[in-house]
């Protein structure tokens, strides 16, 4: 599992000293564990989707974050958010392409709102943009 492996990943970063590895991997971990707790009250239990999910939404902070050092010059914040970005992306499976996306909708049999995005939420969770989804869905 996905958590397995950014916990590795934290003790090794923890007995390299690597501090930038550490930070990120804290964040991280912290928000899958807020996440677990999340789904334990409700019976369930966490997925490598439900992961992936939570680095998605990190990766999008630290965008923002960039974004945000970025205006104001601070060149060194902005490689700091980058080298985490990459620490992060490392955990990220290859992406479903716009063409990938039509073409499962297309052999759908219920192509409603509704019935699409849950079916990518369930089995696709992670893997796809959203966004993307409701935008090719839009064309059928």
């Amino acid at each position: 599992m996905i958590i397995e492996e950014i916990k590795k990943a934290n003790i090794t970063a923890l007995k390299n000293k690597d501090t930038i590895a550490r930070n990120i991997y804290s964040v991280v971990l912290n928000k899958i564990m807020l996440e677990q707790i999340k789904k334990r009250e409700k019976g369930e239990e966490m997925k490598d989707g439900d992961v992936l999910v939570i680095l998605q939404k990190a990766l999008k902070e630290l965008e923002e974050e960039k974004a945000g050092y970025e205006k104001v010059g601070n060149k060194e914040k902005v490689e700091y958010i980058k080298t985490q970005q990459k620490i992060i992306q490392n955990y990220m499976p290859k992406m479903l392409t716009e063409q990938e996306i039509f073409h499962i909708i297309a052999n759908l049999a219920d192509k409603s709102i509704g019935s699409v995005m849950k079916k990518f939420k369930t089995e696709y969770a992670g893997t796809c943009d959203m966004k993307l989804v409701q935008e090719v869905l839009k064309r059928f």
